[in-house]
């Protein structure tokens, strides 16, 4: 979008929630927020029953570290809403479209000198309890997000609103839409700046008069909205090195951390668990947590090095990918066909169809590994940041895009070389 043409959009953010439920060409769609993508066994075990009972079986994981249930049939929106109650996992019927919060996923893990600067675990709760406790901030867009970044980078080029990422042990920048604002603050202030920059967000549509569903889309951009922030804090810009964050199109896969407890990172293909894997996830923590992360896979921390190599043999049973050289890594895709009226294919099916004519990936896992993202129309809804080879539905095939260019493929078999060559394979 070119910001300097937008004028507001047109009508206020409906993006879905658990008690806001989507119409979708395949039943109605339900999303439950998870604030740092902390789950809990029980409530991953009752999504996965809510899932089977109320719609149509799979828990999808979000590239905001949260869930959603497809397939609601009429009326069930009530019984699934009620369920998540329940579980613990709608604690505000006012804000729960706006508990998005992305946490660095390997925080606290990886050990002594791993790649964190400070774990930031203990602003998700504080976070959520005081985004919850402010009427006003009910008002937020379902789009509106919040990062807390470690300091590894993972999640500060994630798009977020406000992020606060460490740049020391005891001190914190706010970034807003991806900028570095110059502010810097005590830990203990990160989440009164946070909040502060959603409040300054506010005010500033108010000010202007405009419907926006990210900072971004302001006028002015985020200038207006620091400057809201640095008033209310009543603080001021000092010289600085800025924080420059960079999109990370892969989460973690494989062991991480040790060496006496390590953490097993999960790659899920699409995004979409069966109930049967949901539950073994469940069944497999240690740690009493599952984390989620924005790359649409899990984390199951606080294993032996025992338990993590049975937990890596059943999860790869089961399905799922704990391998970083598996094909699937960086394999994204739409709802596609029957799931969304304006796609052209089943994106899916075929991208899963992709997946199984490739070969294993040659290359370490890490940033060179180019994601390549599945569209069912030109939209590309749940696209990645950065750097991807997007597959576009043509309705007669794909047409493969990278970096300006493009090739139309009219097979499975076509599509998949000419994949295998755009990630480097050939």
């Amino acid at each position: 979008m070119d910001i300097g043409d937008f004028h507001g959009r047109s009508r206020p953010d409906a993006c879905p929630g658990a008690l806001q439920v989507h119409a979708a060409a395949d039943g109605g769609l339900a999303r439950v927020r998870v604030p740092g993508g902390r789950l809990t066994p029980v409530r991953l075990r009752e999504l996965a029953g809510a899932a089977r009972r109320h719609g149509d079986g799979a828990v999808e994981l979000t590239s905001r570290a949260n869930v959603q249930v497809r397939g609601l049939g009429r009326g069930e929106e009530h019984g699934f809403a009620a369920r998540m109650a329940r579980a613990g996992l709608l604690p505000s019927a006012t804000h729960e479209r706006v508990r998005n919060i992305l946490a660095s996923p390997l925080t606290g893990l990886d050990g002594p000198g791993g790649a964190g600067v400070a774990d930031v675990t203990p602003l998700i709760g504080e976070l959520d309890r005081r985004l919850c406790a402010r009427p006003a901030l009910a008002a937020l867009p379902g789009r509106f997000m919040f990062a807390l970044d470690d300091g590894r980078g993972d999640v500060a080029g994630l798009g977020a609103d406000a992020t606060v990422v460490p740049v020391g042990p005891d001190r914190v920048a706010l970034l807003l839409a991806g900028t570095d604002t110059g502010l810097r603050v005590g830990t203990d202030a990160a989440v009164t700046a946070l909040l502060a920059a959603a409040e300054a967000f506010l005010d500033e549509q108010a000010a202007r008069d405009v419907t926006a569903w990210r900072i971004s889309e302001l006028p002015d951009g985020p200038a207006p909205v620091a400057a809201r922030v640095l008033t209310a804090l009543g603080a001021r810009t000092t010289p600085f090195e800025p924080v420059r964050p960079r999109p990370v199109a892969l989460g973690p896969v494989g062991l991480v951390g040790g060496p006496a407890r390590v953490a097993l990172g999960v790659a899920v293909p699409l995004g979409r668990l069966t109930c049967a894997q949901a539950r073994l996830l469940a069944d497999l923590t240690s740690g009493g947590e599952i984390r989620l992360t924005p790359w649409r896979g899990a984390v199951l921390p606080g294993l032996t090095r025992a338990q993590a190599a049975d937990a890596a043999d059943r999860l790869r049973a089961a399905g799922l990918v704990v391998d970083p050289a598996s094909p699937w890594i960086g394999v994204t895709a739409c709802a596609g066909r029957p799931g969304c009226a304006k796609s052209l294919a089943d994106v899916r099916a075929d991208a899963g169809a992709v997946v199984a004519l490739a070969p294993p990936s040659r290359r370490p896992h890490g940033t060179d590994t180019l994601p390549v993202h599945w569209a069912g129309c030109a939209r590309r809804c749940g696209r990645p940041r950065g750097r991807v080879a997007d597959v576009v539905a043509t309705g007669d095939g794909y047409r493969l895009e990278l970096d300006g260019t493009g090739l139309t493929c009219s097979g499975i078999e076509e599509t998949a070389a000419a994949v295998t060559a755009a990630r480097g394979e050939l």
